[in-house]
């Protein structure tokens, strides 16, 4: 279904180590509105949406989201790179690397860990879409407070693409909110339904 190409969907530089950056950035990766849970969310949503176009959507968005977390991933191993034990526990990741040492771990910025709960799909077409506008400005907000925390130019870039792209999802989701609701009020008009 995939064609994987070994290139990431924007080149990933970063000026400097940057331990309490890779700790905050971690939250895109395994947090409540990061990649994963987006990618996840809409790659299932995808089985119960009527409409091939809004179908094909998701799954385009999922596997993008997917690539984001390539992006994320990147940024933080090269944050960590080359952190020893010590400056590790002092930015506040002593808890990691002692679980995971510098391995990527679906987390927040706060250790929590990543869960199923994170991912919002109600089978309901419009309030899955409704959810996923909310999800991507989520996302777009959580970028927006990332640029506010690096000094890094590379780093803020490479932020800024990521925090264009969220917008971009959260306008197809809205086009595709209102192709499906156009869809159901000329439906119930053909049948004659009085709550149109």
């Amino acid at each position: 279904m995939w064609i994987y190409e070994k290139t990431l969907e924007i080149p990933v530089r970063v000026s400097k180590p940057d331990l309490q950056m890779a700790k905050f950035l971690i939250t895109q990766y395994g947090g409540p509105d990061g990649e994963l849970s987006a990618a996840l969310r809409y790659l299932n949503q995808r089985y119960t949406m009527p409409n091939k176009r809004i179908k094909a959507l998701l799954t385009d968005i999922g596997t993008e989201e997917l690539g984001h977390m390539e992006v994320i991933a990147t940024l933080v191993y090269k944050l960590l790179k080359d952190a020893t034990p010590v400056q590790m526990r002092e930015a506040g990741l002593g808890a990691h690397y002692a679980d995971h040492d510098k391995a990527l771990f679906y987390t927040d910025a706060n250790g929590v860990p990543w869960t199923a709960a994170y991912i919002q799909t109600k089978g309901d077409p419009i309030a899955d879409l409704a959810d996923n506008i909310a999800a991507e400005e989520k996302s777009r907000a959580t970028y927006q407070w990332l640029i506010n925390l690096t000094d890094d130019p590379e780093v803020g870039q490479v932020l800024k693409y990521l925090r264009g792209r969220e917008i971009v999802h959260s306008q197809r989701f809205r086009e595709a909110l209102f192709m499906l609701e156009e869809e159901n009020r000329a439906n119930k008009a053909k049948k004659g339904d009085d709550d149109i």
